[in-house]
């Protein structure tokens, strides 16, 4: 089992910036990759970002592509997502997540095993 522990959501101001970090504990040597998900009031839960713990390699939602960069320490089995020039439909709240399968990195939501209880993030225009 992969215990994660977010933290760092708060309310800000359109086009200020955010770091939201999570914690890993467990069986973290198990995980393929983390990622990063979101959901708003009446909406279904989205892909923000994700890492992979095998190659580094990352990826983003068009939405936040060039405004959100996700970064991952190994040695601290940690993952923060740098958010800039936030704008009011980044309101959500965010989840820290992860799992064991390449299959599922590449996979919705639904797939990912381990999930975080969750960070409001509120940005106000």
């Amino acid at each position: 089992q992969v215990k994660l522990v977010e933290s760092g959501g708060r309310s800000v101001q359109a086009g200020g910036s955010l770091r939201l970090s999570c914690g890993a504990s467990g069986r973290t040597f198990s995980l393929f990759g983390m990622g990063w998900f979101r959901q708003a009031p009446g909406k279904e839960r989205e892909f923000v970002a994700r890492f992979s713990r095998s190659d580094g390699n990352t990826g983003y939602a068009n939405s936040v592509e060039g405004r959100f960069t996700i970064a991952s320490d190994h040695t601290r089995d940690t993952m923060d997502l740098q958010m800039d020039n936030l704008k009011a439909e980044d309101t959500a709240v965010y989840y820290c997540a992860a799992t064991s399968s390449e299959t599922t990195y590449y996979s919705p939501y639904k797939a990912w095993e381990y999930w975080g209880q969750g960070t409001q993030v509120t940005v106000s225009s």
